[in-house]
């Protein structure tokens, strides 16, 4: 299901959007010099996805720790946690989808990279059944992959340009959208940069950072020229998420602010209002600022974390239980018949399920991904929502691996209803699978767990049953062999 954010505005007033779902397949790269608006182009791009997605924020400066204001963003203050709890806590966002910041501000640069490399790592390494869709903003990338060795051990460099190639390279099918913004695209690892397929290019002035400007957005040289004439907040979008040729785009407004900001200009104090900065040099120096207030525990935001109090997108209304039935349904079939031949993963389906609940205004479908899981077989196999009378049978699927219930319910749907059993090419396709081999060997499988049972009569006529059930498809007569591998 397509969902468009606002960036901001084109040269004619027109809206420039950004597609969310094309941007978690292609990534996208985010270069200007300082003062360009990088900082605000993402704060624009993470308030307008807020409540579609999961957000993960490795944040240098500590500029988007006031997203938790307005959007419920959890802020890991990266100086108070040990290596150990940063993985942690990086393994409980996945599994809990939580929206976060690792504020990295106040350490050194060695261990900003050791740091971010570990959070990026565990990310990474989550187990498949927490691969759920998320962006993850790095801004100064160029300190995380640098493209030549600098002041920082070599240790951290690898170990921290490993994690950002994994984001950029792998991360996709883990269902990590990488958004990477640097200051220069010169200083950026090119095979990380490299792995982008949508831009926002700022104002920049060196040459060579131009023509790899120029060079990205397929320009001609002399037309890199016009990235020095950008202004503050403009940027030159391509990529299949944004446009299919280099558009200027201006960026919107943002609802919250970065803690600090640009400089601006104050009145000097008047004459005679300068103090004698001579004056008591001798005295005892001035008490101590007070000490900063100690870190939460790592429980406490472990707990936050599990909590995910992310704001939801819009404001949406409470609906009453039949309601929302209705409209979970409605948003399952909806994502049923936009299945293709190889379905993505099940976590990834499910985070589009619950997009698909908020687009038409249920706030909670109510079901975790085990219940989406038993749903959408039972929606695969033209069952409507109501489990009723289906508990027996979804029992018995239970006992099989879950890649086979749709599968299982779908021979039971065809059982149940005394239907001829669906041809082996048709429960292939929906097993996702292009091999009857693999098919035969599956209802095989199921045959040796007597919860199928195939038979063919003395005219050649075959059915299927399923003893525990007492339900049997009406015989057929096929040129193909049988649905179930034959017994010997």
């Amino acid at each position: 299901m397509s969902v468009t954010i606002e960036m901001g505005r084109g040269p004619g007033g027109e809206a420039v959007t950004l597609d969310l779902e094309e941007l978690l397949a292609t990534r996208l790269l985010v270069q200007g010099n300082s003062g360009s608006g990088k900082s605000h182009l993402l704060r624009r791009l993470l308030e307008e996805s807020a409540g579609y997605v999961q957000q993960i924020v490795v944040d240098p400066e500590g500029d988007f720790v006031s997203l938790g204001d307005g959007f419920g963003h959890a802020a890991i203050e990266a100086a108070a946690y040990s290596t150990a709890e940063i993985a942690r806590m990086a393994a409980r966002v996945r599994e809990h989808r939580a929206s976060v910041v690792l504020n990295l501000e106040g350490l050194e640069m060695d261990a900003q990279m050791r740091c971010a490399a570990g959070f990026l790592s565990a990310l990474f390494d989550a187990p498949r059944e927490h691969w759920y869709p998320a962006l993850v903003v790095v801004d100064e990338a160029q300190v995380f992959a640098p493209a030549a060795a600098g002041e920082v051990s070599d240790e951290a460099r690898r170990t921290s340009l490993g994690a950002m190639t994994n984001l950029m390279c792998r991360g996709r099918k883990r269902g990590l959208a990488g958004i990477i913004a640097t200051q220069r695209l010169a200083k950026l690892a090119k095979n990380v940069a490299a792995e982008a397929s949508n831009f926002l290019m700022g104002r920049t002035f060196l040459d060579i950072d131009m023509a790899r400007a120029a060079d990205l957005l397929g320009m001609e040289r002399r037309q890199a020229e016009q990235i020095r004439d950008l202004r503050r907040g403009e940027f030159l979008a391509l990529g299949p998420a944004l446009s299919r040729r280099p558009l200027n785009v201006r960026i919107g407004e943002v609802r919250t602010q970065a803690r600090s900001g640009s400089p601006k200009l104050v009145p000097l104090p008047a004459m005679g209002e300068v103090p004698d900065l001579f004056a008591a040099l001798h005295d005892a120096p001035p008490a101590p600022p007070p000490p900063p207030p100690p870190p939460p525990p790592v429980e406490a935001v472990l707990h936050t974390i599990e909590k995910n109090e992310t704001a939801a997108a819009p404001t949406l209304p409470d609906l009453d239980a039949e309601e929302r039935k209705a409209v979970a349904q409605r948003a399952l079939a909806g994502l049923v018949a936009d299945l293709g031949a190889a379905p993505p993963p099940l976590p990834e389906l499910y985070q589009d399920f619950q997009l698909r609940c908020r687009m038409l205004g249920l706030k909670d479908s109510g079901l975790d991904l085990a219940g989406f899981r038993r749903r959408l077989a039972m929606a695969r196999a033209g069952i409507d929502g109501d489990e009723d009378g289906w508990g027996p049978a979804l029992a018995l699927g239970a006992t099989l691996p879950e890649d086979s219930l749709t599968l299982f319910l779908t021979i039971a749907r065809a059982a149940r209803d005394g239907r001829a059993c669906p041809s082996e090419s048709e429960l292939a396709q929906i097993y996702g699978t292009a091999s009857l081999g693999r098919l035969r060997r599956v209802v095989a499988a199921m045959e040796a767990q007597d919860v199928l049972v195939s038979r063919t009569d003395l005219s050649g006529r075959r059915s299927v049953s399923i003893p525990a059930l007492g339900w049997t498809t009406a015989p057929t007569e096929e040129a193909s062999e049988p649905v179930a591998a034959r017994r010997r």
